[in-house]
């Protein structure tokens, strides 16, 4: 299947956020936004990676960047693209899973447990996280796991079982408090970049991408027969 990409400029407090649609040549239900980490853009490999996986796929993606290193001000970019998605009338999207890499899911993670306090419950069908920091290096007492426990909709964390962002016992007891679907999926090996000495970075990409469309697949379809969250 074969997609194509759009620059756009969304507004954004007198500025405005960069981002890319990448769009399937065949209609389409639900969507896919994602940001980067605390480094790079839009453009970092794996989000390109992901995005024309899904595209091809037939899930359309919107991928941005925001510069900032602060979390508040990153939670407010996220919900400044989420709103102009939500008036936007272009290719129809009903439903959207919001998701990042690393500091850009903890932003996407903020937003969809707010979105039971802002209507947005049918814009909103899930959350994805590519290396959830859960607590900075070699600092397990410091957790940042509040928005995660007040999370009601399902929930995809990927992460590198060698993540010195995301000690693997600390995620699951945390998640063992949450009263709802969530599916962890551990890269063997990995670092919080998602690095695997003797692997090829593609052939991590490939593993990972393959998770998040089962995993949509999956909830699309729970949804569609009237199960889940």
């Amino acid at each position: 299947m074969m997609f194509e990409t759009v620059k756009m400029k969304i507004p954004f407090g007198g500025k405005s956020l960069d981002a890319i649609y990448t769009i399937p040549n065949v209609p389409v239900t639900y969507g896919v936004i994602l940001t980067h980490g605390a480094g790079g853009d839009m453009n970092f490999h794996q989000l390109v990676s992901m995005t024309e996986f899904l595209a091809s796929n037939g899930i359309v993606c919107l991928r941005f960047t925001c510069k900032g290193l602060n979390i508040t001000y990153r939670i407010r970019a996220y919900r400044t693209v989420v709103d102009y998605l939500k008036s936007s009338k272009e290719y129809k999207v009903k439903s959207w899973f919001l998701g990042g890499r690393s500091m850009g899911s903890r932003a996407a993670a903020c937003i969809v447990k707010q979105s039971r306090d802002t209507m947005d419950e049918v814009f909103v069908k899930g959350l994805i996280c590519l290396s959830y920091p859960l607590h900075p290096p070699k600092q397990h007492n410091k957790l940042r796991a509040e928005d995660l426990l007040l999370i009601r909709h399902p929930i995809l964390l990927i992460s590198g079982s060698a993540d010195e962002m995301c000690k693997k016992d600390l995620l699951e007891s945390v998640l063992n408090q949450i009263p709802l679907s969530v599916r962890v999926h551990w890269v063997e090996g990995a670092s919080h970049g998602m690095e695997v000495k003797g692997r090829a970075a593609e052939d991590i990409m490939a593993e990972i991408n393959n998770e998040v469309l089962l995993w949509i697949r999956k909830i699309i379809e729970e949804k569609s027969n009237g199960h889940g969250s």
